[in-house]
């Protein structure tokens, strides 16, 4: 995990990003994780936020030209200063998300969308950054703030893929978004009431990937009413 990963201890925090291998399939090289302040090495990925992200370069079946990044990305909660008196406990997330987006850019380097020009980066990032896309009410979100890390991922190049609808589930009574909202619901309370409903309407886990992935991979929500559905990343390389 590296050694950012010492600033704070993990029984401390209950979720973190990875990057794993379940295949034989593809080969996985993960990037150490350094502090985000000098040149870094080619098995190196500068990291500003704890337990944040997650990098790996992966090979499918010894194909150097199917190479790409795969990145799990964690938008943590952070807690306000006393002095900004939030009324949300739980805290915010997007700087967290603004934080990932920061270090996945090394992998970018200065690109500047050009519809005219293909995306050169190949980057699969996917993970649960606390927000949902298309908010347009703020009960449990933050809209405006929230869509400035869909911008940025869009002004990278990186487009969102999913989970959507169809294949996946529609979301039930949908919260903070308009009722077409084409969004598949990642958490789920079981025990009924009003906190099972809310979990049918909160998709938390998206993907984005460069465009020329929009055929080549699927993703999908896992229909079992877990707490936490797992999100399924399909790959097709032809």
């Amino acid at each position: 995990m590296g050694p950012l990963a010492t600033c704070s201890s993990p029984r401390k925090i209950s979720a973190w990003p990875l990057v794993v291998k379940l295949s034989d399939r593809i080969t996985v090289s993960w990037y150490r994780q350094v502090p985000p302040i000098s040149k870094l090495g080619a098995d190196a990925v500068g990291v500003s936020g704890i337990g944040t992200i997650a990098a790996a370069r992966v090979v499918p079946r010894d194909d150097e030209d199917e190479a790409f990044v795969a990145v799990s990305m964690y938008a943590r909660w952070l807690k306000t200063h006393p002095s900004a008196d939030s009324s949300w406990r739980v805290g915010y997330s997007d700087a967290s998300a603004h934080r990932i987006i920061s270090d996945m850019s090394a992998f970018i380097g200065h690109y500047e969308p050009d519809p005219a020009k293909p995306v050169k980066h190949r980057i699969l990032a996917a993970g649960d950054l606390n927000m949902f896309y298309g908010a347009t009410r703020s009960r449990l979100s933050l809209p405006r703030r929230d869509r400035t890390v869909w911008d940025r991922m869009q002004a990278l190049g990186l487009e969102f893929l999913g989970p959507r609808t169809p294949p996946g589930r529609r979301a039930q009574s949908p919260a903070d978004v308009p009722t077409d909202t084409r969004n598949t619901p990642t958490v789920y309370y079981p025990g009924g009431g009003a906190r099972q409903k809310l979990g049918a309407a909160l998709p938390t886990y998206p993907a984005f990937a460069d465009p020329a992935y929009r055929k080549s991979v699927a993703i999908a929500a896992d229909g079992d009413d877990a707490d936490h559905c797992p999100v399924d990343k399909l790959f097709n390389f032809e």
